[in-house]
């Protein structure tokens, strides 16, 4: 299958790019729904006996769901070719270890590890990061024999390592293992747990299923003190590397691999010519419409814990949209299929608000990941009427190329947007930005903005960092 899936791309590029904006806007001084929920203004003290849901909360949670939904395209369409189960598990592996390095690497070479003072000395060492990020993690389009390919990569690893472990860190820092990206450090443990467990049940959905019901229990199991279970699920050999609390986060990525097999499937029967155009653009702008309010609804209720309001919406609008869907044929089977999935997680996730202590992202609640999951799948079915069936390329692409290269867009503030604005001496004049909420806003807005067109310059370049 040549064609790529334009609506995935979108998805993670939303989810990224509004990850850059919610790490970039001015702290303090903007209301409490423009911060993740447990973090409030003005001090931004984790709490976590509050419980509730602002669209900050949904950033990551979508780039793991679209992670999720990649599955079926990353490794299905490698299994199908023949690639063995083996070598998809060791292909999983190596990915975990080179999302553990960026974590850890990207961690120590942010411009505030190096110098409290901000010197050209730290902003050199952030761009140096970057430089040799490309090393390690482009695939380099000029045909060169394979060990090539894994010379220049270990090569750069071991000089990114030794330059690492090298240097005078400031404010107290020294390099350390245990002093890492966490939202990478998340991202690895399920490139390589949830991408085995998609291994292992490629074609076998009820197995899948049951793997996620199974440690369900064994989650339950561990809330009982010195229990067999709270050892088994506490226990790691070494914790800078595997931390098995992260493994929650398999409610989130699971699901979504059954949604990104129905979005394969229904692609691969289109290429075969198995669909005919004809979903009516009035479904399509009825699929808009409900789908965004099933997200902004709820968010809207969660937020205010409305819950009992929140049941009464999603039912609804999954009446609504079912209603919508009843002639689901071509583009409307597909997201038929995505929009049941999404409404019974949102429905599953509302039902267990009251039980474990509501929506929480940290720890992550049962709540927390099936909403979220639902919002994402609702998110996928938009991108898929505006950018695929709508072909809205212009508007989307966008997002599209920032979904492709996502982690240049990740690391482009920190490691080279913010260091040469130091660089130039235009952060002297960014005190404006703490005089109102809107310039505190806006400076989220610029510097995002920024960071996407650095991104999409690489993307066009065709310099697109993987792993």
């Amino acid at each position: 299958m040549k064609e790529r899936a334009n609506a995935l791309d979108a998805l993670r590029g939303y989810a990224i790019i509004t990850m850059v904006l919610s790490a970039t806007v001015v702290y303090g001084i903007l209301p409490a729904w423009m911060h993740h929920f447990q973090e409030p203004p003005p001090t931004h003290q984790y709490d976590a006996n509050l419980s509730g849901l602002t669209w900050v909360d949904l950033v990551f949670p979508s780039f793991l769901f679209a992670m999720g939904a990649a599955f079926p395209f990353s490794i299905g369409k490698k299994f199908a070719k023949g690639t063995s189960r083996i070598n998809l598990l060791i292909n999983a592996l190596w990915r975990g270890v080179l999302l553990l390095f960026f974590a850890v690497f990207v961690s120590h070479f942010h411009p505030y590890m190096i110098e409290s003072s901000q010197s050209p000395r730290s902003w050199s060492l952030a761009l140096f990061c970057f430089a040799m990020l490309f090393a390690i993690y482009m695939r380099i389009p000029a045909k060169i024999p394979e060990w090539s390919r894994w010379a220049i990569q270990i090569g750069a690893m071991v000089i990114g390592t030794l330059v690492m472990i090298n240097i005078d860190y400031a404010n107290g820092y020294e390099f350390n293992l245990y002093t890492k990206d966490i939202i990478i450090f998340i991202l690895a443990h399920m490139a390589v747990l949830a991408s085995c467990i998609y291994i292992f049940t490629i074609g076998r959905p009820i197995l899948r299923f049951g793997v996620l019901a199974f440690y369900g229990v064994m989650l339950f199991w561990a809330t009982f003190p010195d229990s067999v279970g709270a050892k088994i699920m506490s226990y790691t050999p070494l914790d800078w590397v595997y931390n098995p609390f992260y493994l929650r986060y398999l409610f989130i990525l699971i699901p979504a691999s059954f949604a990104g097999e129905i979005l394969m499937k229904w692609m691969d029967e289109r290429n075969k010519g198995e669909h005919i155009t004809n979903t009516k653009p009035l479904v399509a702008w009825g699929m808009i419409g409900v789908t965004l309010l099933m997200v902004i609804a709820n968010m809207c209720c969660i937020y205010l814990h409305e819950i009992i309001l929140s049941v009464v919406i999603t039912l609804v609008l999954a009446i609504i949209g079912v209603w919508i869907l009843k002639d689901a044929r071509d583009y409307a089977s597909l997201w038929k299929k995505l929009f049941i999935l999404g409404s019974a997680l949102m429905i599953l996730g509302i039902a267990c608000e009251p039980i474990d202590g509501g929506v929480k992202k940290d720890g992550p609640s049962f709540s927390y990941m099936f909403v979220t999951g639902a919002m994402a799948t609702m998110l996928l079915i938009f991108f898929n009427v505006v950018c695929d069936y709508f072909k809205s390329h212009r508007y989307t692409n966008f997002l599209v190329m920032s979904g492709q290269n996502p982690m240049v867009a990740y690391v482009a503030c920190g490691l080279v947007i913010w260091p040469l604005l130091q660089w130039t001496g235009i952060t002297n004049y960014m005190g404006v930005f703490y005089t109102s909420p809107f310039m505190a806003f806006l400076q989220g807005v610029l510097l995002t903005t920024m960071a996407v067109l650095m991104t999409i310059f690489f993307t066009k370049m065709k310099c697109i960092w993987r792993t």
